[in-house]
């Protein structure tokens, strides 16, 4: 459900109306009645209904089930930051993970958190990527943002900017890479995927002029993974591989850092795009935003992103 005083149970509850998604799936809610309760008076959407169940066997293929994670005594304020709501959100996060780790659920999507107010001692990760990788005895995973028309990973994902040279290797980034040619085969059906590595200096480096971590790192790393048969390329000057459209040439891009994927990515394909982590044993998707809570509970989410990363799931699950 994520934090309920954003646009998570909006988007979910859109989402998932009128049952369309049950005839590709059995939709189980982890969050709380109470907060359903609400938002179906404020987003007017009398005709949703569920039956709440205890654990997933019970769950009706017929329905959309949820499963109460949250106690009552919490209080619904769209577009507070609320500790209560991060605590609701790290309770439904954790029962989902479980089922999902015992094998009782197929596919894990997850509606937006506040990496702030979800913060405790079961809780120190910067977001859900680290927090699954953890659960899943700190797997090498990648944060994936998918598209029909654009996929783009990062190295680095949530990682301060000054912070990123230190947390770049040649080791790390074919480890990345690998994931990302795993999942592209396994996850998306690419045969013999082309991926575009893009430089972490401006103009990538300009052969050692404006940084060295391309010569140094980059460079090392591509011709790696490379040499066991892969189409690996680049460095690539991000500005100037974007600014052509040279990403329509490729299956996938691996960025160093955050905003240099999911910057051209929410650019291009914000209202179709999907999280994805790459990597995991388990599926899991989330929508490419964030709490949203300027609009939380004003009834003007756009369910898309949800949409997708519902039907995403499925489909890398089947």
């Amino acid at each position: 459900m994520g934090d309920f005083n954003g646009i998570g149970p909006e988007v979910l509850m859109k989402a998932l109306a009128g049952m369309h998604m049950n005839k590709i799936c059995t939709p189980v809610v982890y969050g709380s009645t109470k907060v359903i309760s609400r938002y179906k008076q404020l987003l007017e959407l009398n005709d949703w209904q569920y039956q709440s169940i205890s654990k997933p066997d019970q769950a009706n293929e017929k329905q959309i089930n949820l499963i109460n994670c949250v106690p009552d005594t919490h209080e619904v304020e769209p577009g507070k930051i609320k500790d209560d709501a991060g605590k609701a959100a790290l309770s439904s996060l954790q029962r989902a993970a479980k089922d999902l780790k015992e094998g009782r659920i197929h596919a894990l999507v997850t509606a937006p958190i506040n990496k702030h107010n979800i913060q405790s001692e079961e809780f120190k990760f910067p977001g859900h990527t680290e927090f699954l990788s953890a659960q899943f005895d700190n797997q090498e995973v990648l944060m994936f943002m998918v598209s029909e028309r654009l996929k783009i990973g990062v190295v680095t994902g949530h990682v301060p900017i000054v912070r990123v040279k230190e947390n770049l290797s040649k080791d790390k980034i074919v480890k990345k890479l690998n994931a990302m040619l795993h999942s592209l085969k396994e996850d998306f059906g690419v045969q013999r995927p082309r991926v575009a590595v893009l430089g972490l200096n401006p103009h990538a480096g300009e052969n050692g002029l404006i940084g060295k971590e391309e010569q140094e790192i980059i460079i090392p790393a591509i011709n790696e993974v490379k040499g066991k048969g892969h189409f690996v390329f680049g460095p690539f000057s991000a500005d100037g591989f974007f600014g052509t459209a040279q990403q329509q040439q490729f299956d996938a891009v691996l960025g160093m850092y955050h905003d240099q994927g999911l910057m051209p990515f929410k650019m291009l394909a914000f209202e179709e795009g999907v999280n994805f982590t790459a990597g995991l044993p388990v599926v899991r998707t989330s929508p490419d935003h964030g709490t949203a809570y300027d609009i939380a509970g004003k009834n003007v989410a756009d369910p898309s992103s949800m949409i997708n990363a519902i039907f995403t799931a499925v489909d890398i699950y089947k």
